[in-house]
């Protein structure tokens, strides 16, 4: 199953959360988790690291495959946006992500689980707090 790593606990990982380290290994361990991100979290990860960051980032997001962003995923994630901006403020990063899930299919791992109310997307939390 393609199994997509939200921003949030990729930066948790590179910060050294050990809940995160501990999930991430679960999952490359776990041969039914194909790994992805999707394109704009990588470039979240990517845009705001520091030179002296860049060679553990980068060797770090090569663990993961990097699904594309299409106009097709483009389309789906403003349905998505409309819908769901106003009652649970999702931002455009997040309905992108959704959108390439619905579209494409596998789940999202996440510890900002509000950040995905799209009944048909499967969301798991990183971990409890």
């Amino acid at each position: 199953m393609k199994v997509f790593i939200d921003s949030d606990i990729l930066i948790w990982h590179l910060r050294g959360e050990t809940r995160a380290k501990s999930l991430i290994k679960h999952l490359i361990e776990d041969k039914a988790s194909d790994l992805y991100i999707g394109a704009i979290q990588r470039a979240e990860i990517v845009f705001f690291m520091r030179e002296n960051e860049q060679t553990l980032t980068m060797d770090f997001l090569s663990l993961f495959k990097t699904h594309p962003v299409n106009q097709f995923i483009v389309d789906q994630a403003g349905r998505f946006f409309r819908k769901w901006h106003p009652s649970h403020g999702i931002d455009p990063n997040d309905a992108i992500l959704a959108a390439t899930v619905a579209l494409y299919g596998g789940c999202i791992y996440t510890q900002n689980i509000s950040h995905y109310p799209m009944p048909d997307i499967i969301v798991h939390r990183g971990w409890n707090d």
